[in-house]
């Protein structure tokens, strides 16, 4: 096929106008296109006058694609064989798999194995989505939280209750392969060349119900309310993992995906002697803004158009202090969320459906922290980093799981809000007003101040005094890296274990996250 990149199209743009556009660039009739699709789409909204679709798109002629081409004498004009992934050779395992988690990662690993034949069994320590969704509304509406199973917790991981964000920093060509069985499960199908794809928690939630069903049709397991409590390990090899009651699976390949914030399990590793090291992260707190002053900063007069939606943004400077702050997980016409999974603290996230059509955007306001500001050398002290925050979260939030909120005009005055403008927290649980300094330390706080001014220079109105910040932000990565050989991937301590995704310290988002799960796979295939 015929790809045709850097095609320009309006924003009311149909298909004949897409046909039109691209036999124009090959100097041909339109009738020579047997069929045409899009490959990428991205908003360019630069010139806010001047907002329009920048494009490539994939062809097949019915004459000489090479001819074509050739004639047509652009750079921007190549020839590409379509992507299909294929399964590395293998040989059958001896014993079936063990996957622990089933978000992202474990999911894609999962799937993986299972398309191999290997029908792996997985362990999930919460629920399914079904019941996880009841459960997270119930902590809502009474705050009574299930440990267990939480927007932490459960099918799906962290992220099937987010924006459903799927672009990402990695050049992995297996990146193409998540979207794609995304796709195959009931995602829309413009995750595939939109330049910022996103499914929407909505749509998450039985996608990844199709993907497991997919996984038990093809023989394997998915065991929900199922703990990992730890490893058998005999001359440092894997012979199996253990499970509530003592219950031991017989295993030599584990691929251990349980997630950034699955602290106990991070213990029982170390109890363990497998080698682990503290790693960087960030701190912060979520910033809302009213969506349709967002979109009107980004799109100009072409705000609220609705091939546009609403309008993305993301932000990246240096603080006085040398720190870096950035926005992170955005969530256009979102909600934010109790992302708790600890009893007595208080975290938070952000979550938009689709259509994101909620009244605010929000965003992580988030602040590098290094190993140099943890209180000791032990390596999950991160963790004790984010407990101690979250805790005085839940301590000036009201001690209900209501969370401390501040109007950005009052915190970059150091000011107490005493009443809400333009602007009213989203989070379902409810609030207390209460200062971001008695929560985050000083190093933090300093940062985010400095930086809302400074961003305010690259999206107007991000420092209007009547945004609302809402702490605390602990989770956007693990603290924790579990080491591995980078060849193998495989456990610097044990053999037959498989450090994998955000937990472990190898991803970072849902795409990452999977396509760490089918690397680890592939090695177990052909190990």
């Amino acid at each position: 096929m015929i790809r045709i990149n850097n095609i320009r199209l309006p924003i009311d743009y149909d298909d004949s106008i897409l046909k039109k556009k691209a036999a124009k660039a090959l100097r041909i009739d339109e009738k020579s296109i047997e069929s045409i699709s899009l490959f990428r789409r991205s908003i360019d909204a630069r010139k806010k006058n001047d907002i329009h679709f920048n494009a490539s798109v994939e062809v097949c002629l019915n004459s000489n694609e090479n001819k074509a081409v050739s004639k047509a004498k652009s750079k921007n004009i190549t020839i590409e064989k379509p992507y299909e992934y294929v399964l590395p050779e293998y040989k059958n395992l001896n014993q079936r798999p063990v996957i622990v988690g089933f978000g992202p990662a474990g999911m894609f690993a999962g799937l993986i194995l299972a398309l191999a034949g290997a029908k792996p069994i997985i362990l999930e320590q919460g629920a399914d989505c079904d019941q996880r969704v009841q459960d997270v509304e119930n902590f809502i509406k009474t705050g009574k939280l299930n440990t267990l199973s939480n927007i932490q917790f459960g099918e799906g991981g962290a992220g099937t209750f987010s924006d459903g964000k799927l672009n990402t920093g990695t050049k992995d060509i297996r990146a193409r392969k998540v979207l794609v069985e995304f796709v195959n499960h009931g995602a829309p199908e413009e995750i595939l060349y939109n330049a910022k794809p996103h499914i929407g928690t909505d749509n998450l939630r039985y996608v990844v119900k199709n993907i497991r069903n997919h996984i038990i049709n093809l023989g394997g397991e998915v065991r929900f309310n199922t703990k990992f409590t730890g490893l058998k390990i005999k001359d440092d090899k894997i012979l199996g993992v253990t499970i509530q009651n003592n219950n031991i699976i017989e295993t030599d390949n584990v691929i251990l995906a349980v997630g950034h914030s699955s602290r106990d399990t991070f213990e029982t590793l170390y109890k363990s002697e497998i080698l682990m090291e503290q790693k960087p992260f960030s701190l912060g707190a979520r910033i809302e803004h009213l969506r349709e002053k967002i979109d009107k900063s980004q799109f100009g007069k072409f705000a609220g158009n609705e091939k546009l939606g609403a309008a993305p943004y993301k932000l990246n400077v240096k603080a006085k202090s040398g720190r870096g702050v950035y926005t992170f997980c955005m969530c256009p016409g979102g909600v934010v969320v109790p992302a708790t999974s600890e009893e007595n603290m208080v975290c938070t996230n952000g979550m938009s459906c689709f259509d994101r059509d909620e009244i605010n955007s929000n965003s992580a306001l988030l602040v590098s922290v290094n190993p140099g500001d943890f209180k000791s050398s032990h390596p999950l002290a991160g963790i004790e980093l984010q407990r101690e925050i979250e805790k005085k979260a839940y301590q000036f939030g009201g001690a209900d799981y209501k969370a401390p909120v501040q109007r950005v005009g009052d915190f970059l005055n150091r000011e107490k809000t005493v009443k809400f403008g333009e602007v009213i927290p989203s989070y379902g649980r409810g609030y207390s007003f209460a200062n971001m300094d008695s929560i985050l330390p000083d190093y933090v706080t300093e940062s985010m101040r400095d930086a809302i001014v400074k961003m305010d220079n690259y999206l107007d109105g991000f420092s209007n005094p009547d945004a609302v910040l809402t702490a605390a932000e602990t989770r956007s990565s693990s603290p924790v890296r579990i080491l591995r050989d980078k060849e193998s991937l495989q456990s610097v301590s044990i053999k037959g274990l498989y450090p994998c995704g955000e937990g472990a310290g190898y991803a970072g988002g849902i795409v990452s996250a999977a396509v760490d799960g089918i690397k680890c796979a592939e090695k177990i295939l052909v190990k």
